[in-house]
This record gives C-alpha cells, sequence and structure tokens, in this order.
C-alpha cells in the first residue's frame, strides 16, 4: 500500500528486490497524494512498476481508505500485506490486513518521537501492534518495539530511504542543475498540517525572512493554499517553487548549504547527501541525526531557525545511519522465505 510522496520513494528498490526474488507484487495507491507532482510524477520519472489498483480517494481519512484496500487485498488473494511508513494509507492497511487476517509487514516499525500530538505518532504505534513482520531501519526501534512488547516479529534490515537515495542520487545530479552555486543557497520545505496552520506557519516563515540566503522554497499545495489564506508574505530572497520531482528535490539538496524542514524523509536525506538540517519541529523520530550533530530541532521559532542555519555545520566524522543500502534485498529475502513456509 503506498498513497503519499515519500512511500513511493520507499517502493522503488523494494519492487526491484522483490521482483528479483520472484516475488508478485501488486500495489494498491490508495490517493492520498493525488497532485501529478506529488504523485504521477514519481512512477513516471523513477521508472516505477505502475499500480495495479489504484482507489482514487483523493483523502487522508484512514476511514474511507480501509474498505476499499480491504477490497483490493481479497481480489488479489494476497499472502501478505506491506506497508510503508507512518501516514494514514499506512495504518488504514494495517487496518484492512487485521480485518481479513491477513499478514501484516511494517517497512520503517520502530519509529517513535515520543510526540503523541503527532497523528504519525499515533500511527506508528497502531500498525506495528498489528505487525506480524516489524522491519526496523536500526537497533534503536528494535529495542523500541522490545520495549513496547509487541507481538509481531522483528527484524533489523536498515532503510529503503538509503536504499534508494544510492540508486537515484546519481542520477539526480546527472539529470538537473541546481539553481544557484553550490552551498550558497538554504532549501526550505513546510507540509505537516500543524505547520500550515496560523500561528505555525507565519512563526515558520518569519524564520525564512530573516536568512541571508537566497531560500529555495518548494511549496507543497497545501502549504500555498495556507500562505494564500493567511495573507504571509514571503521576503525577496525566499523563492517559492512549484512542487519538484523526487530526482529534481534530491539534486537541489543536494548542493544546498542547509535544508529547512518538517519532513521526517527529507532529514535522512540530507544526512545521506552530507547538508546539515533545520527541522521545524519539536520531535523527530529521527533522532539519530540530531545527536550526531547533523539536526537540530527548532520548532516553530523564528530567532532560533535564523540562529540555527547560520550555525549548521556538517560532522565531519559522522557515522553512518541506517543500513547499508541493502534494505530491499533483506525484506525481499524475507517475505520469500516466509511466503514458501
Amino acid at each position: 500500500m503506498v498513497g503519499n510522496r515519500p512511500q513511493f520513494i520507499k517502493s522503488a528498490p523494494l519492487s526491484l528486490a522483490l521482483r528479483d526474488h520472484g516475488i508478485e507484487e501488486a500495489v494498491v495507491h490508495t490517493g492520498q497524494h493525488y497532485d501529478p507532482e506529488l504523485s504521477q510524477v514519481f512512477f513516471d520519472e523513477l521508472g516505477l512498476r505502475e499500480p495495479k489498483h489504484r482507489l482514487d480517494l483523493h483523502t487522508s481519512d484512514a476511514a474511507l481508505m480501509e474498505p476499499e484496500i480491504a477490497a483490493a487485498a481479497r481480489e488479489e488473494r494476497a499472502d501478505w500485506a506491506l506497508v510503508y511508513g507512518d501516514t494514514n494509507s499506512t495504518v488504514a492497511g494495517a487496518r484492512a490486513a487485521a480485518a481479513l487476517a491477513l499478514p501484516l509487514a511494517h517497512v520503517e516499525a520502530g519509529l517513535r518521537s515520543g510526540d503523541l500530538s503527532m497523528p504519525e505518532e499515533h500511527n506508528r504505534i497502531e500498525t506495528d501492534r498489528l505487525a506480524q513482520l516489524l522491519l526496523s531501519p536500526d537497533q534503536r526501534s528494535r529495542e523500541t518495539l522490545e520495549h513496547e512488547g509487541v507481538d509481531g516479529r522483528i527484524e533489523v534490515v536498515g532503510d529503503v530511504m538509503y536504499d534508494a537515495s544510492l540508486l537515484f542520487a546519481p542520477l539526480a545530479r546527472e539529470r538537473y542543475e541546481a539553481p544557484h552555486a553550490p552551498r550558497t543557497y538554504v532549501v526550505a520545505t513546510i507540509h505537516r498540517q500543524a505547520n500550515v496552520e496560523q500561528p505555525r506557519l507565519g512563526r515558520i516563515v518569519d524564520g525564512l525572512n530573516r536568512l541571508e540566503e537566497t531560500v529555495v522554497f518548494p511549496v507543497h499545495p497545501r502549504t500555498q493554499s495556507a500562505i494564500a489564506r493567511y495573507g504571509i508574505r514571503l521576503a525577496p530572497h525566499v523563492e517559492p517553487t512549484a512542487p519538484l520531482s523526487y530526482l529534481q528535490m534530491t539534486a537541489l539538496v543536494a548542493e544546498a548549504r542547509v535544508v529547512v524542514t518538517d519532513s521526517g524523509g527529507l532529514q535522512k536525506e540530507a544526512y545521506w547527501l552530507g547538508v546539515p538540517c533545520v527541522t521545524t519541529r519539536p520531535s523527530t523520530e529521527w533522532v539519530d541525526t540530531v545527536e550526531a550533530g547533523a539536526n537540530v530541532l527548532v520548532d516553530d521559532d523564528p530567532a532560533r531557525l535564523a540562529a540555527a542555519v547560520a550555525r549548521a555545520r556538517m560532522p565531519e566524522d559522522r557515522p553512518q545511519l541506517y543500513g547499508d543500502g541493502a534494505a530491499a534485498d533483506r525484506i525481499a529475502a524475507l517475505l520469500g522465505t516466509l511466503a514458501r513456509a
């Protein structure tokens, strides 16, 4: 089950690995992200196999997704349901699998921010409680799941997003040029629901407006609507753009000096690309990037945001985080073994 931008990216290396292991995959696209620049472009640009089931629900309501996902799973007579991450599509797929007594595998199991005000945190916890196979990116996630006493089998496999980064970053650099000289600009992305409401959105934009460097700001449709609705002003050095494809975004981030974001995936991608990150959230599920000194949490404080960007540097001796680029192959091998058992 996939439904939004990060899940399309995560599914790419795993789809290839499943194919290599002779495992048939029927992709269900819920339609949680339906804007072409946030959805179809990923299938076109990354060469992903077209979804067998396009639900086109155009909603983030898990209750509306669940019966449609269940119907697709029944039609396929599936052996396993596979869900990614922490979105409403994820938890809808998990609930559908539970209703059908269909074994569930959860990619990115065990991640926790500790912030129960975030819907994503509730989605992670519920999905992990329902899963029979918990595919964790690191040992910290395994320990979290063991502490919570989940019933499923826990396997540390690494992060499929790192697989995707290794696969696509060279292609991105080859295909797209950055709009400014390397390390002379900041990239900003803001899209989480809490951050596109007032006063948070205005405070975050205030922080971007205080920066001295050019800020390239690919604007999510939801964020664009909020900026217009609230009459928020962007300073001249903040350059809004339409949403970018994954490869365009990767090429843009790879040459940036700093990334300012509320995206979980982009915190990791920046780390792997060697770019420091400033996160406009009070917490993160990717705490290792903070502990390594590559990521700073500033919440919605404009002064802290500006100061953190000014000071941001990538640690020279940063550790390798979240696997070795072979997570997808490990997951496919596990699913193949379990399917034959």
